[in-house]
């Protein structure tokens, strides 16, 4: 485990002690398989993933604990143009989606339009911006030559 992934393990343990939440081996084991995972994962992607460590653990359980780390900020429910929910950690810096609407596939980039956006935006509304999400939908490659 390098330097950086157990900064954020304390710092996560100390959340969960500062609001009365027990640190479990189950909710730690949650939150490290979201911040290592490099997509968007579901509730029964994350499910599956976790259960190669703890057969026993239930979906019921890692649904409780993504409300639980969702109140806490320390991931993001993004809802990808599908019925189900997927989640990421909120460390994972600002980015942004184009998600297909056939396949699914979520595609992540950074765009410094973006920035120019919010700071004009900001200064022309005199509104404080503290996050921001672009997700722009559409069709991959693969679904177009499908199509």
């Amino acid at each position: 485990m390098g330097k950086q992934s157990e900064k954020a393990t304390t710092s996560v343990k100390r959340l969960l002690r500062s609001m009365g939440k027990r640190i479990t081996p189950q909710r730690m084991a949650l939150l490290r398989i979201i911040e290592e995972q490099e997509g968007h994962l579901d509730a029964d992607e994350i499910h599956r993933l976790a259960r190669e460590e703890n057969p026993r653990l239930s979906l019921s359980t890692v649904y409780r604990t993504l409300n639980l780390f969702k109140e806490l900020g320390l991931v993001e429910e993004l809802h990808l143009a599908e019925e189900h929910h997927h989640y990421e950690g909120v460390g994972s810096g600002e980015h942004h989606h184009l998600i297909c609407l056939g396949c699914g596939k979520v595609i992540e980039f950074e765009c410094s339009f973006t920035d120019e956006l919010r700071q004009e935006l900001a200064k022309q509304h005199d509104f404080e911006i503290t996050r921001s999400r672009v997700d722009l939908m559409g069709y991959c490659a693969e679904c177009r030559k499908g199509r």
